[in-house]
């Protein structure tokens, strides 16, 4: 089998005590065929230095003002030259083995645009606390709110997201939603149960608010002609409803993993 090019992007604020490890992560990778892109939001916090140790194996970075997380991305996926596209945040990291298995999986199921595995969740020194809920889904499941597709662990076809792209800049939390719901419209999308990915979760962590996506989700199930009485909109509200609790169990690992390393 040809290894195609494998394009990611990392975008980063302010993230340098978390970001080597992720850096480290993807040029680690025993896959032999990558373009790594780090855009980088004009941090003050020494991520600059971070990057410019690893300059010479990058396929490009840059360090400047942009408009937040959602922009930071397209300003890499706009360079990207691969075959396959994915994002890394600049808190979480793969496995050695990710990028080849998610290519090997693309390259001998042709049908898929669109395949994503597992993710441990992480606390800030790296030690796993739980197990991100992926599962099987797909564009009807996507339309009721079951989401379950781990960003981290997600890889689809740069062909695709000529067709879908870029990600829709009015969105700070539910940007991978509406892609995965793009992408779920023209090509099949694929679970495969393995463990690609560790998502972080720290006190700075975007991620720690269950309910900061669920207005965007909807915003996607309206734009696409969903009604009021939808599974979506009742799910919308029980989150709502369950958002404190759902937030504070994910405090309390935070917090629980912190007091274990003092």
């Amino acid at each position: 089998m040809t290894s195609p090019l494998v394009s990611i992007v990392t975008p980063s604020y302010n993230q340098a005590r978390f970001l080597e490890a992720t850096i480290q992560s993807v040029l680690g990778q025993s896959y032999p065929n990558i373009e790594y892109i780090v855009i980088d939001g004009g941090s003050t916090d020494g991520s600059p230095d971070v990057i410019r140790r690893y300059a010479d194996r990058l396929a490009y970075w840059v360090s400047e003002p942009d408009g937040g997380q959602t922009d930071a991305i397209n300003k890499g996926f706009a360079r990207a030259t691969g075959e396959i596209l994915a994002w890394l945040n600049s808190d979480d990291t793969y496995r050695p083995e990710t990028v080849a298995e998610a290519a090997a999986f693309l390259q001998t199921h042709p049908e898929v645009g669109l395949v994503y595995g597992d993710a441990d969740f992480i606390d800030e020194h790296g030690q796993v606390i739980g197990r991100f809920p992926a599962a099987r889904t797909d564009l009807a499941r996507l339309r009721r709110g079951y989401v379950h597709i781990p960003q981290q662990a997600a890889f689809w076809r740069a062909a695709l997201w000529r067709q879908v792209g870029p990600l829709d800049t009015s969105f700070t939390f539910a940007m991978d939603y509406d892609l995965w719901v793009r992408l779920a419209r023209i090509s099949q999308i694929r679970y495969h149960p393995r463990v690609w990915a560790s998502f972080r979760l720290h006190g700075g962590s975007k991620t720690i608010a269950d309910d900061n996506a669920w207005p965007e989700m909807l915003r996607v199930h309206y734009r696409d002609g969903g009604g009021r009485l939808a599974p979506i909109v009742f799910k919308y509200h029980l989150r709502r409803l369950l958002a404190p609790l759902v937030t504070a169990r994910r405090r309390w690992r935070v917090g629980r993993a912190a007091r274990h390393h003092q």
